[in-house]
């Protein structure tokens, strides 16, 4: 009841209530004046849009900041533990964390995408962290290790995996930023057609 009150709706309604009231101020209609307000209130209440159905969570913003926390927290760390870490996986790391972070400056964009949505959730909460805190827990003299069979070290499959978590995190952006580009390319279109017609 409480919700009725703010929308849109009662508030259409209200203005076809008061309409039936200046109706009556006016002396347009006389002692019938409760039924005009009654019905022109119904009228405007019916003839309201209703109300938009909001799918994506409010506080998307909300979960947009604590993911970017997350990130700049993880970046953080691992660029303490630099001298651990096989050389250039560290920059990878900053760098798949930008393009995350770039998604998560836009929030209601972000959020009103699910499939966008969950694919860097998932890359930012447990993919990237997975990937770094597995290698960060073997001890350092195994961590930096070749093995002798020829399987990779692992520091060779941290770098796999960051590649891999790379390209996945630019596939996310052209899903994200696509329409952008057909706006882009729409326009192009529009101005060179404009030029051959000028």
């Amino acid at each position: 009841m409480i919700r009725y009150l703010g929308s849109t709706k009662n508030l259409a309604g209200c203005v076809g209530g008061l309409i039936g009231l200046a109706l009556y101020l006016t002396g347009v209609v006389g002692g019938l004046w409760p039924l005009v307000v009654a019905g022109l209130y119904a009228v405007f209440a019916l003839l309201a849009p209703p109300e938009r159905v909001r799918l994506v969570s409010v506080d998307a913003l909300a979960e947009a900041g604590q993911l970017r926390a997350e990130l700049d927290s993880l970046v953080g760390k691992v660029t303490a533990r630099a001298q651990r870490m096989p050389e250039s996986s560290v920059d990878g790391v900053r760098r798949i964390a930008e393009v995350l972070d770039d998604l998560l400056s836009r929030p209601e964009r972000w959020a009103a995408n699910p499939d966008v949505r969950h694919a860097v959730t998932r890359l930012a909460r447990t993919d990237l962290p997975l990937s770094v805190e597995t290698y960060l827990n073997l001890p350092w003299w195994f961590a930096a290790k070749r093995r002798a069979s020829g399987e990779p070290s692992a520091s060779d499959e941290l770098l796999t995996q960051l590649e891999l978590l790379e390209t996945e995190a630019h596939r996310i952006a052209e899903r994200f930023y696509a329409g952008d580009v057909h706006l882009q390319a729409d326009h192009t279109r529009y101005l060179r057609e404009r030029g051959q017609s000028g």
